[in-house]
């Protein structure tokens, strides 16, 4: 198995796991590679560019709805896929480290969490370097390209209407106040799909996830 994950210590790391998937002794669990596990690792890192080994895992935070509830579980698919696409560097990031953290267990333990997804994404933008420029004030239009409201619609991809609306609404809030933003399951397939574009804007060589159909069956 190769496990790919983003470590407090060394930021992204791609581990080689030899006999894992037929081993019912051995310390490295199948079950501790789901998506988005919080694990604390035992590992050899010679950072020479290539797979690294795993010596012993142990959950530091098991949990209690994230793959067992259809809903959350197509969400961590997703973001685990939006995670993978947009991290690249083996750097320490201990901001980026401890916001997932938080926001995996704040996701394991709340119901309304339809529009976490969105939050999230938007949220992350600050550790990556390109969250939206509210400095300028807020306009009719949202430039996805250059990342800053303008009063002119331009040439660039953008945002207005009811999603500038909805998007705006999600900026500087926290995790408790999302379910209060109300929108049709469109409206949130049309919203997710201009902030994963944002993404590709923004980052070199990101992919569109193709757990995005998923995400979006489930919620409809």
């Amino acid at each position: 198995m190769i496990v790919k994950a983003f470590t407090e210590s060394d930021g992204l790391k791609t581990y080689l796991l030899k006999g894992v998937m037929g081993s019912k002794k051995g310390k490295l669990k199948v079950a501790y590679f789901q998506p988005l596990m919080q694990l604390e690792v035992v590992a050899i890192h010679r950072n020479k560019g290539s797979m690294e080994r795993l010596q012993e895992v142990k959950s530091t935070y098991p949990y209690q709805s994230l793959h067992s509830n259809i809903t959350k579980n197509a969400v961590a698919f997703f973001l685990s896929e939006m995670l993978g696409n947009s991290i690249y560097e083996e750097e320490k990031n201990e901001g980026l480290f401890r916001y997932m953290e938080a926001a995996f267990q704040w996701l394991d333990t709340h119901d309304q969490v339809a529009n976490f997804h969105l939050y999230f994404l938007l949220e992350m933008t600050k550790y990556l370097g390109f969250y939206p420029e509210v400095s300028t004030g807020r306009s009719s239009y949202f430039d996805l390209q250059d990342g800053q409201f303008i009063p002119h619609p331009g040439l660039n991809p953008m945002l207005t209407g009811n999603e500038l609306d909805h998007f705006i609404s999600l900026l500087g809030i926290n995790f408790d106040a999302i379910h209060t933003i109300r929108m049709g399951k469109e409206e949130r397939q049309a919203l997710l799909q201009k902030i994963v574009l944002y993404f590709e804007l923004h980052l070199h060589g990101f992919r569109k996830p193709r757990s995005l159909a998923v995400l979006n069956e489930v919620f409809s």
